[in-house]
């Protein structure tokens, strides 16, 4: 890059400024205002541009990049339409605490307030999905507020917006600027002696003890794990924590939640104290308001929001319990934790039912499909997981190995975020296998972003589950006793559809021929996809116990259970 950086034009101090910051790939859309901004990372070629093929797929996989790296990571959009399509995916960034910097490339600066062509206002339209988000109309404030959002976006975890506008990014850069590269070192809050004496001492008198462990606490497994043999705690997870948490966790008996198991749910419910760690869990109609709660959360604006509490720490929960664990007297009745593993197990003996009765042509139980591709996937594999189904499916079937990780829009649930997640962690986890799991109606909302895999061919393997229809719509629906509608799909042969594309794919129909389909899937080089015709009535029975003892695989209506309180 030149050195005589008063020369630059602000888009080449831009670009600068993000490749000196670690930046290494943007995803957008050129056109219009952004097209200086394009023009600066082609010729200073430190970032690689990821052209998707719809902005909101950009913030989707700069959201997946930042979460499954921790480092901060980049997407743009160009005035109007564009900044309208990055906010969803934006919201999912913000809401999973991801460190994102999107560029909101606009009209000139002239022209603002006179409704000129695509005109938008970034700062009014991000207000809410943002930790910072501000707009530049001279030269000198640009390096000042590119800094702040990366600074702020690291630091608090969560979405920072610049917006550019075309008449500012095309002139020469300001001769100072400040300092470029966002230095953030993480110094976890710790507990008081106060407080750790007062968890102690409601813990040592309580007679039982749950434990839930949220996605902040994936850290401290090992030390969850401690922690719950000396209390003889039953642990429960939410769905977002339980890859990485429950990986060698002998006490877990389920996650809870609007998908998750009787047996979780009833462990928190029968306990003298639940200790809540590290989860922004948001139903908060699961935690019993009778009970004695302990919460330990980094940001203390989440202690109490969705539970009564008796103390509330704000600690990292590795700290937390390294400092708690010396205080503690060690249980010797475990009868509590026995009644919950045994829940535990005897909804895992019931959830094979439909694994070992894998359904008929053109109805494949997708439990019988998880089932395989649990058994299939590499033990590394990222698993990129669309909202609705697809998460009954992995929350009960895809179980932890030594590395998996899978990612989602968990908080948020937005449908059609599996593919641009699997995007982003592709292009940020070169040589992983990465999995996309859709249904027909997610994969179909934002089906374009194929093409992005095949431009890049990144090695992503597609997998869609094709039931013909909205199926969680549907069952919401018919639960709150509403005749289902507008909920069934025409769908294409996917299958045909990739091929066109470039893709191995091939459809499968017949549970018989799965296996062998799958082996064949994974095991391709380049991009691939599965397409498999799955039950469209498929349901869940795990949340109910009274439903789960007489529920029979083919008798659909008595083996869901309404999710949630």
């Amino acid at each position: 890059m030149n050195d005589t950086k008063h020369s630059m034009t602000v888009a080449e101090q831009v670009v600068d400024q993000l490749a000196n910051s670690g930046v290494e790939h943007i995803y957008a859309i050129t056109g219009d205002s952004l097209n200086a901004l394009t023009d600066a990372i082609t010729k200073d070629g430190r970032i690689k541009f990821i052209h998707v093929r719809n902005e909101e797929a950009a913030a989707f996989a700069a959201s997946a990049e930042a979460q499954l790296t921790g480092r901060l990571a980049a997407c743009a959009g160009s005035s109007g339409p564009g900044h309208v399509h990055l906010i969803n995916g934006l919201y999912d960034a913000q809401r999973s605490n991801a460190p994102v910097l999107a560029i909101a490339s606009t009209c000139a600066s002239s022209m603002f307030g006179t409704g000129y062509f695509q005109e938008t206002n970034p700062t009014l339209l991000f207000s809410n999905c943002t930790v910072y988000n501000e707009m530049a109309v001279t030269p000198q404030q640009v390096p000042s507020m590119l800094h702040g959002a990366m600074q702020t976006a690291v630091a608090r975890g969560g979405v920072g917006v610049v917006g550019l506008p075309a008449d500012v990014i095309t002139q020469t850069a300001a001769k100072d600027g400040a300092s470029i590269v966002p230095s953030y070192t993480e110094r976890l809050p710790r507990p008081s002696e106060e407080e750790i004496e007062e968890a102690a001492r409601l813990l040592n008198d309580a007679s039982t003890v749950a434990i839930f462990a949220g996605h902040g606490a994936t850290d401290a497994a090992e030390l969850v794990k401690e922690l719950a043999d000396v209390l003889k705690a039953p642990v429960v997870t939410s769905y977002k924590s339980q890859m990485e948490m429950t990986r060698d966790m002998p006490n877990y008996v389920g996650h809870m939640g609007y998908l998750g198991m009787w047996s979780a749910e009833k462990a928190i419910a029968n306990a003298d104290v639940v200790l809540i760690l590290g989860t922004n869990f948001p139903y908060p109609g699961f935690f019993p308001t009778e009970k004695r709660s302990i919460q330990v959360d980094v940001r203390a604006e989440r202690l109490g929001k969705r539970a009564n509490l008796q103390l509330g720490v704000r600690s990292d929960s590795k700290l937390f319990i390294e400092a708690l664990l010396p205080k503690l007297q060690k249980k010797v009745n475990d009868s509590f934790l026995k009644t919950a593993l045994d829940d535990w197990s005897a909804i895992k003996v019931k959830m094979q039912e439909p694994v070992l009765n894998p359904g008929k042509n053109y109805c494949i139980r997708p439990e019988y499909m998880l089932s395989l591709l649990d058994k299939l996937a590499s033990e590394d594999c990222i698993v990129a997981v669309d909202t609705g189904m697809n998460n009954v499916w992995t929350s009960h079937y895809l179980t932890p190995s030594k590395g998996r990780k899978m990612i989602g829009s968990f908080t948020h649930g937005s449908m059609a975020n599996a593919l641009p997640m699997a995007i982003g962690a592709a292009v940020s986890n070169p040589g992983k296998q990465i999995i996309s799991l859709s249904g027909d109606g997610g994969l179909a909302m934002l089906m374009g972003e194929m093409l992005t895999v095949i431009q890049y061919q990144l090695p992503v393997k597609i997998l869609v589950a094709d039931n013909r229809a909205l199926a969680f719509v549907k069952w919401e629906m018919e639960l709150a006793d509403y005749s289902p509608s507008e909920v069934n799909l025409v769908n294409p042969d996917f299958a045909a559809v990739a091929q066109a594309m470039g893709y191995q794919a091939e459809t499968v129909s017949d549970p018989s021929e799965l296996e062998p389909a799958m082996k064949r899937w994974l095991s391709a080089e380049g991009p691939a996809l599965l397409s498999v015709t799955t039950d469209t009535d498929a349901a869940s029975f795990t949340f109910s116990q009274e439903l789960m003892e007489k529920g029979a695989p083919g008798n659909v209506l008595s083996n869901f259970m309404a999710p949630g309180i």
